[in-house]
């Protein structure tokens, strides 16, 4: 793909000279515009936030944060920024890591002109690409012909992401739940909606009283505005998130109207960057309704061959109903080393990778639902956060390069 327009460059390094030298190797390339030099790896983080360059050249040796953990949070700050890592050292762990952290390209200090420049070409070709698809699978609240509120229109729509597990029991909410919470933050805000409708728990799991449920909302899904909504909500302090919890009582889920509550996710997603839905395992309509909005489907299983029987079913049915595998990320839950059913078994048998294991913590898991603290907020350092925190990463990965192949993202 010719590049129409110019690569704008970011140049990092804890080095005045290098930077400068850097900069006078690219002022003779027409194609190429260098937009900002930073000094340190924070620097360069918050730099990239406000100049969102197409390419970043980085040190990986910097005395304030490495080149490295700069990248990942650039990746997943500015996602179609794309990375040249510059070290002295050509060490291939150096390089692995570079990659596994989201860097583009590996280059030796010094490097050549043509080196340089071929890859700040092949990096820049692909942040600009990525760039356009991103900006396209973001369509505005004002052209999809749906409903919208005065000051939202214009604003990009936010991603749908449905929990579910064929198999009752798997952790379809502890997943959830968790999942919320670490992808929310202050500039992309998050909803749960607890479409469990007979016997959801999500209020439960964030220790939180029902006042209203989603039936509030639900019947007034065509005169829907924000303060209704922020009315009916159950804000978790905690965390930041907003909960939709479940009718409070099981005969209520019978009030639900499928065609509303698709109305309802529609609406909620001029409102908030992520709606999150946890499920029951029946395929009621309301579930059926949820899969076809859905952007992504967080597909869990664990090691039980039940549940494993039941994830193949399910994909069976979504391939003869043309969803795309891509669009599911299926996870494993609860995984024991000491169980040989692994992982990469299950997806090479049900043809569908499995790129993230959350591994069996009953102590940490079981003490966060009974006290009501999710363990993403008070114990984010044990594996099983690390897991939700990887999940959302991928998840993040996945809404910005929707063709993306699933098979990319299990090796990564």
């Amino acid at each position: 793909m010719p590049i129409t327009e110019k690569i704008r460059v970011l140049i990092v390094d804890d080095i005045s000279e290098t930077r400068e030298n850097v900069r006078r190797l690219l002022q003779f390339d027409n194609a190429v515009e260098v937009v900002g030099m930073a000094r340190g790896g924070q620097e360069a983080i918050n730099l990239s936030q406000s100049l969102k360059p197409d390419v970043v050249i980085m040190d990986i040796n910097m005395p304030d944060m490495d080149g490295i953990t700069a990248t990942e949070a650039i990746r997943r700050k500015v996602p179609y920024t794309q990375i040249v890592i510059l070290s002295v050292q050509s060490d291939p762990g150096y390089m692995r890591r570079a990659m596994l952290a989201g860097a583009r390209d590996f280059l030796t200090k010094p490097p050549s002109i043509d080196d340089l420049t071929a890859a700040i070409h092949r990096a820049g070709e692909m942040a600009i690409d990525e760039r356009s698809k991103l900006a396209s699978s973001f369509p505005t609240a004002s052209t999809t012909g749906g409903t919208s509120s005065p000051g939202m229109a214009g604003k990009p729509l936010g991603k749908i992401i449905m929990a579910y597990s064929p198999k009752g029991g798997s952790g379809t909410t502890t997943i959830v739940t968790n999942l919320a919470i670490a992808l929310h933050s202050e500039e992309n805000h998050a909803i749960l909606i607890d479409a469990s409708l007979q016997f959801g728990d999500v209020a439960v799991f964030l220790n939180e009283q029902v006042k209203n449920s989603l039936l509030e909302l639900v019947p007034r899904a065509e005169e829907l505005d924000p303060d209704v909504v922020k009315d009916v909500a159950i804000h978790h302090s905690a965390s930041g998130i907003d909960i939709l919890a479940a009718p409070p009582r099981p005969e209520m889920a019978e009030k639900v109207n499928a065609d509303q509550f698709g109305k309802m996710l529609q609406y909620l997603r001029q409102m908030y960057a992520y709606v999150l839905l946890d499920t029951s395992s029946y395929l009621t309509d309301v579930v059926q309704v949820s899969i076809e909005a859905a952007d992504l489907i967080v597909l869990i299983t664990t090691q039980d061959i039940p549940a494993i029987k039941n994830a193949n079913s399910f994909l069976t049915l979504t391939d003869a109903s043309g969803i795309k595998r891509e669009k599911i990320i299926f996870t494993m839950n609860r995984f024991d080393k000491r169980i040989s059913i692994t992982p990469e078994r299950v997806g090479e048998s049900l043809r569908q990778p499995i790129p993230i294991a959350i591994p069996l913590d009953d102590r940490i898991v079981s003490g966060s639902i009974n006290r009501g603290v999710p363990f993403v907020i008070d114990n984010k350092a044990q594996p099983t956060s690390k897991a939700v925190f990887q999940l959302a990463d991928l998840v993040r990965e996945r809404l910005t390069n929707p063709e993306g192949q699933p098979e990319a993202a299990g090796k990564k």
